[in-house]
């Protein structure tokens, strides 16, 4: 699972995705719109007799964040949960087993944020490439991040604000539409998918709009569209 915003529980039971099959968590930052769904998750866990371990990888700040909340409640986890703290720079490896890598590389926000990069690895898949996919949520316009996204089938690029506000979404350190699409045009991708979107746009066909007049194959992520790689 990717990112733990409130709400998560809600998303999953509406679209079925069962809970114990989540073994790993990947939070790209810790503003709140992305792990405070978290304590709630791994609780809820607790009352469905969860066993098995489960992996969390976030900035290292998050492990104490979540011991201060099991301890205000006195509440024990039966459960063994594993955090393993992303820091520094570059790509890095976070997991590996014989069908995925993982790996993790720097985001620009206004707190130390990671993008994940999920890669298939396949013994024979026929004439088939290997499958790939980026997710860079909350980031500036960065190329820096091009020789980590070059090439994947499938890049998450969040797109908080149109072009004619790019002004704000650097101050924000957000991305705007075009500049997702950019990206993904320089990237070489195949698919792009755009999200994060400020409140503000109520109707969303504008900004896809505008991405696609970069990147045609963009597509908005929203709740509950399903996308094949």
């Amino acid at each position: 699972m990717l990112d733990c915003a409130e709400g998560t529980q809600i998303q999953l039971r509406k679209y079925k995705i069962h809970f114990q099959r989540i073994r790993h968590i990947f939070i790209t930052h810790l503003h709140g719109d992305h792990f405070y769904g978290l304590i709630g998750f791994l609780t809820t866990l607790l009352l469905l007799g969860r066993k098995e371990e489960m992996h969390i990888y976030s900035p290292p700040l998050l492990e104490e964040i979540i011991g201060l909340q099991l301890e205000a409640s006195q509440t024990r986890l039966l459960f063994p949960v594993t955090f393993h703290p992303v820091t520094g720079a570059g790509l890095q490896t976070l997991f590996e087993d014989d069908r995925v890598l993982v790996q993790t590389f720097p985001l620009v926000h206004s707190v130390p944020t990671y993008g994940y990069l999920f890669r298939e690895k396949i013994k024979v898949r026929k004439a088939e490439e290997k499958r790939s996919y980026a997710y860079c949520t909350d980031t500036v316009y960065d190329e820096r991040i091009l020789p980590y996204i070059m090439n994947v089938n499938l890049l998450y690029h969040e797109s908080t604000f149109m072009q004619d506000m790019k002004k704000a979404a650097h101050e924000k350190l957000h991305s705007t539409a075009f500049e997702a699409a950019t990206i993904a045009l320089n990237g070489r991708v195949k698919k792009l998918l755009i999200g994060h979107f400020s409140a503000r746009y109520e109707d969303l066909q504008p900004m896809l709009d505008e991405a696609r007049s970069v990147f045609s194959e963009t597509y908005l992520a929203e709740d509950g569209v399903t996308f094949s790689i």
